[in-house]
Parts: structure tokens; C-alpha cells; sequence
């Protein structure tokens, strides 16, 4: 009951910012608005991709325009102009928001997609009107918000990284199958599937209103590029810019390494959609298939814990190494400084990537720069954008089933030396291309036209 109440009331506070939002724009005009860029991005704390897709649009706005002063709505309050500006450069400012709950995935138990969403619109009021820009940037995704920009008079420029909600997921929910982000009590419900079906067609459909209210949508992969396409039905507007991935301090790295034992590394967060269990039970029945007198290779899990339930997952993973009897081949590394990180990649001969649909795939592009050869998940971003030929060379491996996998992990132990470092050498020149360099060039080309016409 508290959930319903608390939810309508999110609603009504909802409309009723819009129409105060909408009542102020009237009365005062575009005179309110600040010649600068006000990006929003909610949680500038993350350390992941979208930090540092923020800060590198900053410094690429600021190269740009000179005379544009950038502001960041943020709601950690414990980030100062100070802390948050040596991360960029001068012309700095901070936007603290009070109503961060609103888009907290906790506050909404039942029904977080669509919750989030309005709640984000509320969020956006507060941040506007505290401080209204020429240019309202979002990068963190939340595309409600950009109907409430409008109102106020912005032009509406976003980078997205993922859809909120793709045509996969709505197949996946028509297939009744079972994942991460469809309960195995719905997918065996024919009754609770329709529901949910329901669920998503509608909020696609509003997805696609509020998205298309963005005056330029950049996206980071192919993948994401062909969803919001047909999601938002702005095609002439939306442009790929792959995101700036940092891997100077891997391309640096010796091809040459030692494999005896093989070492094969697989980063990622302890979040169930990484399938972690498909990569352990690709690797057991590899192992199964070597020769006695084979050396057993090494599979180093990498990755950090978020909460309890990551804590749960990578103890379960242990348990199962048990179960499969490769515990002594096996190795977690949990919450690794960025120092420790390097050595594993730079003694890894692969790198293992599982996730279905991920829509870029930096830990990929990692492994490809420090010379490890990628065996990724065959969807998504490593499908349509990194795992590619260099030059006509093999540069890694796709997979999808548990077999694939196996049979990729052995394929590179039984290379010769001169055919896998043909192949890292490859996979490393693919890398290349994601540079932060690489964004930089991308990126203002793609907003140059809207800020030189504004």
C-alpha cells in the first residue's frame, strides 16, 4: 500500500513541476537561461564508463566553445566545484540536487523502470530550476527528462550508453525466457508475461515520445545506434560516438608472456547479468577435454562487489568452482587496485566477456589493448563493433553456448606462439580505435552544428 501511495504521489508532484516549470518559462522568458552546458548526471561518484564519458565532454565542450561556461547537476553532495574541476578544466560549476531518491532503483521495489523514469522528471525540474542552461546534456540516460528541458527552452543533447528499454527485452518477455531482468516467476506465467508485454509496450511507447525530443542523440555501439533508431524514430539526429576508452597504459604492455599455466582473465562487476557461471562451466569442460599431460590453465576472476547480493554471487561462484572440481585452477581477485589490474591483463593470454546484449564492452577493448585475446559474448557491441578483423586478421573470438566458449579457450591454449601473438597484435591495432582521441574528434564534430547554430 505504501509503495502504490508513495508512487501516485510521485506522479502528482511530477505534474505539478511541469506545470509550475511550464507557468515560470512563460512569465520569465528565455532571458533566465545561462549561455552554458548543464549536464546531467545524477551520480558523478560511479567511477565506471559514464564518468569518465562526462568528463571527457566536458573538456570537448570547453575546447570547443570557449566562452560556454559548464555546470554539473549532480546530487553527491559531498562534490565540490573544487574536487569535481580537477577532473576537468576552469568554467566550472556544481548543481546540487535534493531529490536524488527519486531515481534510487531501491526507493521502487514493484515497477522501477517506468518509477525511475517519472521520478527522473522530478529530478530534472529541481535541477533546472535551480539553474537553466541554453544546453541541457544528459549522459546518464534518462530521457524523460528531456520534455521537461524542452519546456524550459534548452536544446537537447544526450549521450546514451543503453536503451532503458530495447526490442530485445520484449522479445526475450514474448519467448517467456528466463534472465536477469525477467523473473523466472513471470517467464513461467503465461498470465504474468501478458501483463508485463503490456507493461512495455507502453512505456517503449512513451520512450520513444520523450526520446525524441532530443535536438542530437549520440550513442556509444552500433547495437544501441539500431535500437534508438527505432525507438525514438530520429535517425538524422542520432550519431555514434564510441565512448573514450583509456588504454594507453595497456597498449604499452609486452605481447610476449608466459603460458605455462595459461591465464585467462575475466573482469567484470559480480552483477548476475555478467554470467560468471557460463564462463566456470565453459572452463571446466575445457579442462575436461585437455590432454592428462596438458598443463591446466588458469581462469582469474576479476571484478568488485557492490552490496551483499554481489558478496552472495562471487561466494557462490566459489561453491561451484568446488562443485566442478577446478577450485585449485581458479582464482578471485576482489576490489583490485588499477596497478593489480594491469599485471593480471598483462599476464593473461586471454580475456573472457559473457554478457548477452552489452551494448558497448570496455573490459573487451581492455583486453585487445594489453594484448590478451578476447573471447566475448556474440551480440551487442563486441559482435558489431570490436571483435572485427584488423586488416583482415582475426582479432578474438565470439561465442555463445557453453561449448562455443570451451572450444575457444582451446583454440588459443593450442596456438603456437607465432599465431597468437599474430592475433594480440591484431586484436591490439582494433583497439586503437576506441581512443580517447578517437571521442574527442567524434564528439565535436557531431555537436559542433547545434552549438554554432544556437
Amino acid at each position: 500500500m505504501e509503495i502504490g501511495v508513495s508512487v501516485w504521489g510521485l506522479i502528482a508532484a511530477t505534474l505539478s513541476a511541469l506545470i509550475l516549470g511550464f507557468v515560470l518559462i512563460v512569465v520569465n522568458g528565455p532571458r533566465c537561461r545561462k549561455r552554458a552546458v548543464g549536464f546531467f548526471h545524477p551520480f558523478t561518484n560511479d567511477g565506471g564508463g559514464g564518468e569518465r564519458v562526462l568528463w571527457c565532454a566536458v573538456k570537448a565542450i570547453q575546447e570547443l566553445s570557449p566562452d560556454l561556461d559548464c555546470v554539473v547537476y549532480t546530487g553527491d553532495h559531498d562534490a565540490s566545484p573544487e574536487s569535481l574541476t580537477a577532473r576537468a578544466v576552469d568554467r566550472f560549476g556544481v548543481v546540487h540536487l535534493c531529490k536524488r531518491k527519486w531515481i534510487v532503483e531501491t526507493t521502487y521495489p514493484r515497477f522501477t523502470m517506468i518509477c525511475q523514469s517519472f521520478g527522473s522528471v522530478y529530478l530534472s525540474w529541481e535541477a533546472l530550476c535551480k539553474f537553466t542552461p541554453v544546453y541541457y546534456f544528459d549522459t546518464s540516460g534518462y530521457a524523460f527528462t528531456y520534455p521537461v528541458a524542452r519546456i524550459f527552452g534548452c536544446k537537447v543533447i544526450c549521450y546514451t550508453h543503453y536503451p532503458t528499454i530495447s526490442l530485445d527485452m520484449l522479445s526475450r518477455v514474448h519467448a517467456r525466457s528466463s534472465m536477469y531482468n525477467n523473473d523466472a516467476l513471470v517467464a513461467k506465467s503465461t498470465l504474468l508475461s501478458r501483463c508485463k508485454i503490456i507493461y512495455y509496450t507502453i512505456f517503449s511507447w512513451l520512450y520513444g515520445i520523450v526520446g525524441s525530443c532530443a535536438h542530437l542523440a549520440m550513442v556509444n555501439s552500433s547495437w544501441t545506434k539500431s535500437h534508438i533508431e527505432k525507438l525514438w524514430g530520429i535517425p538524422d539526429r542520432t550519431k555514434r560516438v564510441y565512448p573514450p576508452c583509456d588504454t594507453s597504459g595497456l597498449q604499452v604492455l609486452p605481447l610476449e608472456r608466459s603460458a605455462l599455466p595459461a591465464k585467462i582473465v575475466s573482469v567484470a562487476q559480480f552483477r548476475p547479468e555478467k554470467a560468471h557461471k557460463l564462463q566456470l562451466e565453459a572452463f571446466s569442460a575445457a579442462i575436461k577435454k585437455l590432454d592428462q599431460d596438458s598443463p591446466r590453465p588458469k581462469l582469474q576472476f576479476v571484478g568488485s562487489c557492490r552490496n551483499e547480493a554481489d558478496e552472495r554471487r562471487l561466494q557462490n561462484l566459489k561453491d561451484q568452482a568446488i562443485e566442478l572440481r577446478v577450485e585449485e585452477d581458479v582464482e578471485f581477485h576482489k576490489n583490485v587496485k588499477y596497478r593489480d589490474l594491469v599485471r593480471l591483463l598483462g599476464g593473461a593470454v586471454a580475456g573472457i566477456h559473457s554478457m548477452i546484449d552489452e551494448h558497448f564492452g570496455i573490459c573487451v577493448v581492455e583486453y585487445m589493448a594489453a594484448g590478451a585475446i578476447p573471447i566475448a559474448h556474440n551480440s551487442a557491441g563486441p559482435k558489431m563493433d570490436i571483435v572485427l578483423a584488423e586488416d583482415g586478421k582475426q582479432t578474438g573470438f565470439l561465442a555463445q553456448s557453453v561449448q562455443e566458449y570451451a572450444d575457444a579457450i582451446l583454440k588459443i591454449i593450442r596456438m603456437s606462439e607465432t599465431e597468437r601473438l599474430e592475433m594480440a597484435m591484431a586484436a591490439r591495432r582494433r583497439a586503437s580505435r576506441f581512443s580517447e582521441q578517437r571521442f574527442y574528434e567524434d564528439f565535436k564534430a557531431a555537436v559542433q552544428p547545434i552549438l554554432c547554430h544556437t
